[in-house]
């Protein structure tokens, strides 16, 4: 039964990506990189790879897998509408170059999708948690627990539910940029009061609702971000499949070709414009 569910919803995803969404998905092509820093990586991301090559192969997108940071060259990065970092953590790029890349590709009007740990990616780079909307700080262990939707009329929160009961872990954020808008918020009232006082702690002025995904126009490029998506099986699950997928046609549907010439960032610390 499950398995013909997630079926029947691949299906109208394939038949929507179709319709009048402002993409023409044949002109798309996908980045997924992979590569995580020292510590704790996890065992998700060939899940979700395999599962990114999936929508690519049915909704007619170009997918390219990688893990080495020697992709990010002003030259290789051209070639992409988005980039998509599925549960990357810790320092990912081996050089300052590649880093400036990045930043360059994202001023030049790139896209970029953010997956689960990805907050806690690049955690010394100033820029880089601004484009991200914050920094890892702390979760609650894995728990069955709620979610809000926040903006139902926003294309990437198309036909999710309301209330979404889900297993997966609640992220807290520090160093918090105010830029970012809101799309669908964990229910901190329905977390396991175990750890009520860290919780308290970790969501500061927040009191019921706390960020999961939102998306900001960043610095002339469009990011959208979901701190969902921990564990590997969730990858196979129809209704986060539609939120991933979903993500990806509103980044795609907003970059409009690169244009360098917006690139203005010489090294990979200076001020944001």
């Amino acid at each position: 039964m499950f398995r013909f569910s997630l079926l029947v919803t691949l299906c109208l995803l394939a038949r929507l990506s179709h319709a009048d969404d402002g993409v023409n998905w044949k002109k798309i092509r996908v980045l997924v990189f992979t590569k995580n820093g020292k510590g704790y990586v996890h065992d998700n991301i060939p899940t979700a790879v395999a599962r990114f090559q999936q929508l690519g192969r049915e909704h007619g997108f170009a997918v390219e897998v990688s893990d080495q940071p020697t992709v990010f060259t002003e030259q290789n990065l051209r070639r992409f509408t988005l980039l998509i970092f599925p549960s990357t953590n810790n320092d990912v790029f081996d050089t300052d170059d590649q880093r400036l890349a990045f930043r360059r590709y994202i001023e030049a009007g790139g896209g970029f999708v953010g997956v689960h740990s990805v907050i806690g990616t690049e955690r010394n780079w100033v820029w880089f948690k601004r484009m991200l909307g914050g920094s890892f700080l702390w979760h609650p262990k894995r728990q069955p627990y709620r979610l809000q939707l926040i903006d139902a009329r926003h294309p990437s929160m198309a036909g999710l539910p309301k209330t979404w009961q889900r297993e997966d872990e609640c992220y807290f954020m520090k160093e918090m940029s105010p830029g970012p808008t809101t799309l669908l918020a964990h229910d901190l009232t329905s977390l396991d009061t175990t750890e009520a006082q860290k919780i308290r702690t970790a969501a500061g002025s927040y009191t019921a609702l706390y960020p999961a995904a939102w998306y900001y126009h960043f610095d002339g490029g469009y990011t959208w971000c979901t701190a969902l998506g921990h564990a590997k099986e969730d990858y196979n699950e129809a209704t986060f499949v539609q939120h991933l997928f979903q993500g990806i046609r509103y980044v795609a549907s907003q970059v409009r070709g690169l244009d360098y010439k917006q690139a203005y960032a010489t090294h990979r610390d200076d001020a944001i414009r």
